[in-house]
C-alpha cells in the first residue's frame, strides 16, 4: 500500500496566493480583484508586485463580479477573491447573469469554505456553494485538497477559457501532493489501488480518505482512493472504471450531501453503472461554531466516518 507523507501542514488559501503571485510574473493579462480581504485571501504579494493590476473593490462583492466580467472584454483574466459565502451566495445573480450566461473568462476564487472555517460559525460556513456553482451552465468547479494542488490549480485555470469556481479553505492541512504537479482540469487522480471499495473524495476530505484507506488496509480491506479535484466536469470514466472493479463506492466531501460531489457521482452511476453508494457529507444542515476538528468529528467528516461507511457499503454489495 502506498504511503503518503504530510510534508508540513499548510493552508490551501496560501497555495492560491502563491499561484496568483506566479501568474503575476508570467501572464500580464492576469488581474486580481479583492473585496476587502487581501490578507485572508493571501493576495498581498500580487498586490505588492503588480499594483497596477490589483483592484481593491471593498465590501461590494456584487460590484466586484460585474467589474471582473467587464474586464474580460478587453482580454484581461480577472481573479476575484473573497470568502466562499460571499463569492457565491451573496452574488449569485451577478455570477449567473454577467459571468455564466455571457461565458465570461472570470475566475471566482473562494476561501474559507465549509465547516473548517470553524469558530466563525454557520453564517460563514457555506456548505451549498458547490451545488450552486455546478448548476450554472458552462461553469467549471474545482475543489483542491492541499497547498501544492491549490497552487497548481490556480496557475492552470488561467489557461482555461471560461468561468471557473475555485474553492479552498482557511485551516492548515496536510500537504502531500507533488510540489511541481501538472494540474489537469476534469482529470481525477488515482491515489491508491484497491479491489474491495472505491473511495472518491474532494477537498479536505482527500487526506481523510487516505487515512481511512490505511485503517481499512489493516483490517484486510483494500480501497481504491481517487482525488476528485474537479467536480464539474466530472471524470465519470475514472469513477465507473473503479466501481466496475470494486462493486461499491463511498463519496466524501465537506459540503451538503444535497448538490455536492456525491450527487454528481450518483447521477453518473445511475446512468451508466448502478452501484451501492454511501455519502460522507453534511446532512441538510447548517454548521455551527467550534474548532475545525470538533466540527468535522461532530458532522462525521473524517477518516473514522469514511472507514465506517466503507464497511457499510461493502455489506450492501
Amino acid at each position: 500500500m502506498k504511503k503518503y507523507i504530510d510534508t508540513g501542514k499548510k493552508d490551501t488559501r496560501s497555495g492560491f496566493g502563491a499561484g496568483l503571485e506566479e501568474l503575476g510574473k508570467t501572464n500580464e493579462n492576469v488581474v486580481a480583484l479583492c473585496a476587502d480581504l487581501i490578507g485572508s485571501l493571501k493576495m498581498d504579494a500580487f498586490k505588492a508586485n503588480h499594483p497596477e493590476r490589483f483592484f481593491q473593490i471593498g465590501i461590494a462583492e456584487a460590484n466586484m463580479i460585474g467589474i471582473a466580467a467587464g474586464m474580460t472584454i478587453g482580454g484581461k483574466i480577472p481573479f476575484t477573491g473573497t470568502f466562499a459565502n460571499f463569492s457565491t451566495g451573496r452574488v449569485y445573480d451577478q455570477i449567473r447573469q454577467s459571468v455564466a450566461y455571457s461565458d465570461k473568462n472570470v475566475k471566482i476564487c473562494a476561501s474559507h469554505a465549509g465547516l473548517t472555517l470553524g469558530e466563525d460559525g454557520a453564517t460563514h460556513q457555506i456548505l451549498e456553494d458547490i451545488g450552486l456553482m455546478k448548476m450554472l451552465p458552462g461553469m467549471t468547479v474545482i475543489n483542491t485538497c492541499d497547498y501544492n494542488q491549490t497552487k497548481a490549480a490556480t496557475i492552470a485555470i488561467a489557461e482555461h477559457h471560461g468561468p471557473v469556481y475555485l474553492r479552498f479553505g482557511r485551516p492548515k492541512v496536510a500537504n502531500f501532493t507533488p510540489e511541481n504537479q501538472k494540474f489537469e482540469i476534469g482529470k481525477a487522480v488515482q491515489l491508491q489501488e484497491g479491489n474491495d471499495v472505491t473511495i472518491v473524495a474532494t477537498g479536505h476530505l482527500v487526506w481523510e480518505a487516505l487515512q481511512a484507506a490505511e485503517e481499512l488496509h489493516e483490517q484486510g480491506i483494500s480501497a481504491d482512493v481517487i482525488n476528485i479535484h474537479t467536480i464539474k466536469p466530472l471524470d465519470e470514466e475514472a469513477i465507473i472504471k473503479s466501481v466496475q472493479k470494486t462493486g461499491c463506492i463511498v463519496t466524501a466531501e465537506e459540503h451538503n450531501h444535497l448538490g455536492g460531489l456525491g450527487e454528481s457521482v450518483a447521477r453518473a452511476l445511475s446512468q451508466h453503472c448502478p452501484t451501492p453508494q454511501e455519502f460522507i457529507a453534511t446532512n441538510d444542515t447548517f454548521g455551527e461554531s467550534g474548532t475545525p476538528d470538533q466540527l468535522m468529528e461532530k458532522y462525521g467528516l473524517n477518516a473514522a466516518a469514511i472507514a465506517k461507511a466503507a464497511h457499510k457499503v461493502i455489506a450492501r454489495k
